[in-house]
């Protein structure tokens, strides 16, 4: 068994499809489912297994080299797609399902809900809601030679504090994590460099579970595939992302409704097309305010009661954040 948890369900053979772990379908739950630490002195072979306690906080010695990270024959993840046959693995004790997005793979914890962040045109992005905050995958083309993340990392750091926010950086799996903190909230950032592409996946909770969705993430991110592709792209380009089916039907369905309402009212509602990515302030509260409206919903609820339903939220004016989303949940079986 891989140190976080998950292993082969078989053995790997020559003759085993690779380019067909593109298309693995999603679970029937996770189709109703529906945006950076210092080098770590161990390769994540060497880790720990998940479930221990988070990295000492405060580390902010960047010097040295970082790890290298194979997505290709390493145990651990993230994977590279085009080379590792994502059927080869059991993921099923962690996620509900896998959200097929093109470019990425990405297991869906149980219980995680995905939000789909609108803009103007359509879709912007992609956020994966758990009970303790907010996970955001995106990857991007990179050069053939690893250090991209090193690279990035500089610039998110600084990023963040013309924000206002305190960051330092921390040991991760990978190698460095920015972390910062502003008021309640915090937000991690965790990178990885893979071949030709980098993985960044942004985490945004109240601080008092940031601990737990540090774990949480860093299990997402061992499991996820990436997929970039064979094509010239600039590095630094994000990977296209493709909804899967029953997501861009319910995605689809919201963008109609609100052209019809544009429509009717003779404008369009600014605060529904307002494209960009919340503050950690403004996603942590979201995640608190979305928490305790459960904890009301369930305690209103009789026993056995199914308070999630699968559909696309219609009133886009639900707070900050969600002013640009619109979420769809899970029903659970």
């Amino acid at each position: 068994m891989a140190l976080f948890g998950f292993g082969k369900k078989k053995e790997h053979r020559d003759d085993d499809p690779v380019e067909g772990s593109r298309h693995t379908p999603m679970t029937d739950e996770a189709s109703s489912s529906v945006d950076d630490g210092v080098p770590a002195e161990a390769p994540p072979e060497a880790l720990e297994p998940a479930g221990v306690a988070a990295p000492e906080q405060g580390n902010t010695v960047v010097d040295g080299p970082d790890p290298v990270h194979d997505a290709v024959a390493g145990d651990v993840g993230p994977f590279d797609g085009g080379s590792v046959d994502i059927g080869q693995f059991d993921f099923s004790d962690f996620a509900d399902g896998v959200l097929n997005l093109g470019s990425l793979a990405v297991p869906l914890p149980r219980g995680s809900e995905v939000q789909v962040e609108m803009g103007p045109n359509g879709p912007r992005m992609l956020h994966i809601i758990t009970a303790y905050g907010r996970i955001t995958p995106v990857a991007f083309a990179a050069p053939r030679s690893a250090g991209q993340w090193r690279e990035s990392t500089k610039e998110i750091a600084e990023g963040m504090r013309g924000d206002g926010l305190t960051v330092h950086i921390e040991h991760g799996p990978w190698g460095r994590e920015v972390v910062g903190a502003a008021g309640e909230a915090a937000i991690r950032i965790i990178g990885v460099d893979g071949p030709r592409w980098m993985l960044r996946m942004t985490l945004a909770a109240p601080s008092g579970s940031a601990d737990e969705l540090a774990q949480l993430g860093r299990d997402v991110t061992a499991r996820t595939f990436v997929y970039r592709g064979d094509g010239p792209m600039p590095a630094g380009q994000s990977l296209p992302v493709a909804l899967p089916e029953a997501l861009a039907k319910q995605v689809t369905q919201a963008m109609q409704e609100r052209l019809k309402k544009a429509q009717e009212t003779g404008k369009m509602d600014t605060r529904d097309l307002r494209a960009r990515t919340a503050t950690p302030e403004e996603a942590a509260q979201q995640q608190a305010a979305e928490a305790a409206a459960s904890d009301d919903r369930s305690a209103g609820a009789g026993p056995g009661t199914d308070t999630r339903q699968p559909v696309v939220d219609p009133n886009p004016d639900r707070g900050a954040e969600a002013s640009a989303m619109h979420q769809i949940r899970k029903t659970e079986r």
